[in-house]
């Protein structure tokens, strides 16, 4: 099925008011931009990357994972403990980025509570991510079931999930924000994955096509940056 059909977000209960009138702005931008790949579609040999900018690790890394993600993409769930281990094992940043796909119903409105659960932490709000793809088979693609979720996982963590979660509409901009950002990049499908490093002697970014290599790719990221200086902090004026 490709990405942008003229299907709009369904309406649906989402957690608390949330915003829905920015969800369908967003739908109605999207439908506009050129076709993807769904998730469950076979990924390409490789993503033409328009826009390589954001291919790069967070200041003070060498190398790090960088990965564009729908909550509600069946193939993203899959991938996640393995890139949650390999954060993990080498000690390096794992980016994520929202890409949410215009015909899942709650993906869209589970990236805004994540980025809510994130001004509480950053950890927090990865674990929600987590939470929510370790969840995915028993919530389907019913909206109600995703926001009983939310807010039991909100309370099961001492934390007050609010009636409206982004009365401002903050959160859902930044969401859109990253998608945007994807579409530069030239994401076609969820997941998509990249080894990113900086000053390289090789690649300066590989996207992972075949998972099973994941970690044969940091090997040879790490490899490459070894003896390099990380990547500086951008002074702020």
């Amino acid at each position: 099925m490709p990405l942008f059909t003229a299907l709009a977000f369904r309406a649906r209960r989402t957690v608390g008011l949330a915003p829905l009138v920015s969800a369908a702005v967003f739908t109605a931008a999207v439908l506009t931009a050129p076709a993807a790949h769904a998730q469950f579609t076979p990924p390409p040999a490789g993503t033409q990357v328009h826009d390589p900018s954001a291919l790069k690790p967070p200041a003070g890394s060498r190398v790090a994972i960088v990965e564009w993600e729908d909550m509600e993409c069946p193939d993203c769930a899959r991938a996640n403990p393995l890139l949650r281990e390999a954060a993990d094992k080498y000690h390096i940043p794992w980016v994520r980025h929202d890409f949410p796909l215009s015909f899942h119903p709650w993906s869209f409105q589970a990236a805004v509570n994540a980025r809510w659960f994130d001004t509480k932490s950053k950890k927090l709000g990865d674990d929600y991510r987590d939470a929510i793809f370790d969840a995915q088979p028993q919530l389907g693609e019913d909206p109600a079931k995703m926001s009983d979720f939310t807010q039991k996982f909100a309370s099961d963590h001492g934390i007050a999930f609010p009636f409206n979660v982004d009365p401002q509409g903050k959160l859902a901009a930044e969401v859109k924000a990253d998608y945007a950002l994807g579409q530069r990049v030239g994401i076609e499908h969820t997941p998509t994955i990249w080894v990113v490093t900086d000053h390289s002697k090789g690649a300066p970014f590989v996207e992972v096509v075949d998972r099973t290599k994941l970690f044969q790719l940091i090997d040879q990221a790490i490899a490459d940056t070894r003896g390099a200086a990380p990547a500086k902090t951008t002074a702020k004026k």
